[in-house]
């Protein structure tokens, strides 16, 4: 069993951490976690949009919005359902993160938590 020098616990940030087969544990909070599982997960992009599935979306996507969503400003709603063809992803205020045209409403920016890809 090899200690790696610079390994420490995520949690506490403890030193004093062992291995037991593919797992490190910490004695001080006993924590355990696979160093080699977490790198894979870091190296997920964090920036990504993603849909109310955690479906990641792109520029050009469809999505259907999965509730009724009251337009701020107006009357209008937009009913669950509603499909959104040729999405833009943006780096909107509030979490507006999609950009889209929608018929019968017009140009609004939506937030990806409330849609899913169709």
């Amino acid at each position: 069993m090899m200690m790696d020098a610079d390994l420490r616990c995520p949690q506490c940030n403890s030193e004093h951490v062992y291995q037991d087969g593919s797992l490190w544990i910490c004695p001080e909070c006993a924590h355990e976690w696979n160093p080699d599982a977490a790198a894979g997960a870091a190296a997920v992009d964090e920036s990504a949009v993603r849909d109310a599935n955690g479906n990641i979306l792109a520029d050009g996507d469809s999505v259907t919005v999965i509730k009724d969503l009251k337009v701020k400003g107006s009357s209008l709603v937009i009913k669950g359902g509603t499909k959104v063809k040729g999405i833009r992803l943006t780096d909107g205020a509030n979490g507006h993160n999609i950009s889209c045209k929608i018929d019968g409403i017009g140009a609004m920016d939506l937030k990806s938590e409330f849609v899913r890809k169709a």
